[in-house]
């Protein structure tokens, strides 16, 4: 699915991007097995590691994101709005263990069913949160839903988004804060038309920050009082950053809750950004620049601090065409690739690696190749790693390789 600028008919359909009571705390068997991962092994460098897949399921309709369970089983959102369940002991089982279809707007290649993740306290709610474009005009949405009970779902949160049907965002996750994290757009078509990405007035070009354990007022939901905007004028207060153009994929490490985020580009570059939780509020650049570079002069402010990418990758006259951001490896089955993280581009399926430096600073790799077509990479309960692949309807189990490093090395440092 395209997320970027509007291109031909034929692109355009080729691509896919598109993105309660108890105490909410993060899952603590990858915690609890990351670090025991690193207490024994110290990763290698980057160029010496290579990510190898499996093909586990087939049969997939445009499978779009993926979630792992407690139990072990993964929850694979298809974008017509139903949710698969494999777990590697029984595969993928036949029935969906919810169906929203008659909830979900799919009118346009990039709308759909975009995110899923359980609660904290899923074992024993069975709650699920997902983010969806409704029917009728595709409007972004943020709902909890009991597995199983698609009419007892409760809408927390919506924006309008009716005038184009791509860059919706889509991803849902829990930091370690307990809080929802959720991404939005900035609206669609191109060249940020609504001037989204800067204005702390609209949740478009967004990534929102909310305690869904709570109520305030009419709200099903509260603002954590120390979200960054709660007390500036005009400002939607459920805003944790700002400037993106389409972070569908982002993902919470579960160590030291830091996000990582991918960021599609207008068609300059890919970019992803890494920040740390203490960052809210920052600023990410959109529409006044795409990456590191001057997007739009005129979203410029002077006196405005932008953050920039921890990496960035060429998508001007190459292969490459949208990034599938993706997770930070906290799995025990290769602690050498421990604390690395792994993404991908839907186009050209290069795998990109990138790992913070102890003396401060970034290093990245490109790591060999994912399936075709990788719309989502996530980890299962034991933080080992799974990709989908969108038109062929795949599941892939990922692992690293050690590998000799390529002549003349190829990692780049920031």
């Amino acid at each position: 699915m395209s997320r970027r600028r509007c291109r031909s008919a034929t692109m355009l359909a080729g691509l896919l991007v598109l993105a309660l009571s108890a105490p909410l705390l993060p899952p603590v068997s990858v915690a609890s097995t990351a670090a025991a991962g690193a207490s024994h092994t110290r990763a290698v460098p980057l160029a010496e590691l290579t990510v190898v897949s499996e093909q586990v399921a087939f049969g997939l309709r445009r499978p779009i994101a993926l979630t792992g369970l407690p139990d072990g089983r993964m929850l694979i959102a298809e974008k017509d709005g139903t949710v698969r369940a494999y777990h590697p002991d029984t595969g993928l089982a036949a029935e969906p263990v919810l169906d929203l279809t008659a909830r979900i707007d799919t009118s346009d290649n990039e709308r759909g069913l975009l995110g899923i993740t359980p609660a904290p306290n899923f074992a024993r709610t069975g709650i699920l949160y997902v983010a969806y474009t409704s029917l009728p005009a595709g409007a972004l949405t943020l709902a909890r839903v009991p597995i199983g009970a698609p009419d007892r779902v409760q809408v927390l949160l919506t924006q309008e988004h009716a005038e184009y049907g791509n860059h919706n965002g889509g991803q849902v996750a829990f930091g370690r804060d307990g809080y929802l994290y959720w991404s939005l757009g900035d609206g669609g078509h191109a060249n940020d038309p609504f001037k989204s990405g800067q204005n702390l007035g609209t949740l478009l070009g967004k990534i929102l920050r909310i305690d869904v354990n709570r109520t305030c007022a009419a709200k099903p939901y509260c603002v954590p009082s120390d979200n960054p905007f709660v007390r500036t004028r005009g400002a939607r207060p459920e805003i944790w950053l700002y400037g993106l153009r389409n972070p569908w994929r982002f993902s919470v490490d579960p160590v030291d809750g830091s996000l990582w985020i991918g960021d599609v580009g207008q068609g300059l570059v890919e970019e992803i950004n890494h920040i740390r939780p203490w960052q809210g509020g920052a600023n990410l650049g959109w529409s006044c620049r795409e990456g590191t570079p001057v997007f739009d002069s005129e979203q410029c402010r002077p006196g405005v601090r932008y953050t920039d990418p921890v990496f960035e990758y060429p998508h001007f006259m190459t292969e490459s065409c949208s990034v599938t951001g993706g997770v930070v490896y906290r799995g025990s089955a290769t602690p050498e690739a421990w604390g690395t993280y792994v993404a991908s581009d839907y186009c050209s399926t290069l795998a990109f690696a990138v790992r913070p430096k102890p003396t401060g600073g970034y290093e990245s790799a490109t790591i060999g190749n994912f399936p075709t077509q990788p719309t989502a990479i996530d980890t299962d309960v034991h933080g080992e790693l799974y990709v989908l692949s969108d038109l062929p309807g795949w599941l892939s189990r990922v692992r690293f390789e050690r590998v000799q490093p390529a002549s003349g090395g190829r990692v780049a440092n920031r």
